[in-house]
């Protein structure tokens, strides 16, 4: 496999982007708002929030890089990449949910929704490229622990 360099950074640049933008939704209301809540003993230092999303995002940038330079042999592309962009707009649309409207229990419904299809894209992925279908379990393992969490914040609130 010969590395297409332009390929994979706007494959990387499209999910840190995803990033920017909840970050944005969720820049005020961590100084403000989520302060405010009660949190379980569990809740991670909100420095930690920044390199963990970072780190994933480029992880699941490298990942659609590994299928998108095989998709002249997938027979459902436009399939899988429609599945790709849908976790990505809930991934985004969990931070506008939460911190931007302060919609804990609708949050804790979209988060659930976003897990499923994360773990619906890593299947498919796995089965179009084995390395890019595990580089999702780091992502499948942080939204499992994000809807944990948010289902704790939803009922100490």
């Amino acid at each position: 496999m010969k590395l297409k360099p332009i390929a994979l950074i706007l494959n990387i640049a499209l999910t840190l982007g995803v990033g920017a933008l909840g970050g944005w939704a969720t820049a005020k209301s961590v100084q403000t708002w989520y302060p405010t809540l009660n949190k379980p003993s569990f809740n991670p230092p909100n420095w930690l929030f920044a390199p963990v999303w970072t780190s994933l995002y480029i992880i699941i940038g490298v990942a659609a890089y590994l299928v998108w330079i095989t998709r002249d042999k997938i027979e459902h592309f436009p399939r899988t990449v429609a599945i790709y962009i849908i976790q990505l707009i809930l991934n985004l649309a969990w931070s506008f949910i939460f911190f931007y409207l302060h919609e804990i229990g609708f949050a804790l419904f979209e988060i659930i929704f976003l897990l499923i299809m994360i773990i619906v894209n890593a299947t498919i992925f796995y089965k179009i490229d084995k390395v890019a279908g595990l580089l999702f379990i780091p992502y499948i393992i942080w939204v499992s622990f994000a809807s944990f969490l948010t289902y704790n914040i939803y009922i100490l609130n």
